[in-house]
C-alpha cells in the first residue's frame, strides 16, 4: 500500500516544512496543492481564473 499523508492547519503552522522533512526522510514525493493552485493562477488557466 502506498503511503499518503495530508497535513492540515492554519497558515504559518509549519505544514509545508514538516511535509518537506518527512518526504525527504521517507523518500516520497512532496506535493503542494498551494503551489499547484498558484501555478494555475499565474498561468491564467481556467482553474486559476475561477
Amino acid at each position: 500500500m502506498k503511503t499518503r499523508m495530508i497535513f492540515v492547519g492554519p497558515p504559518g503552522a509549519g505544514k509545508g516544512s514538516q511535509a518537506k522533512l518527512i518526504s525527504q526522510a521517507l523518500n516520497i514525493p512532496h506535493i503542494s496543492t498551494g503551489d499547484m493552485f498558484r501555478s494555475h493562477i499565474k498561468g491564467q488557466t481556467p482553474l486559476g481564473i475561477e
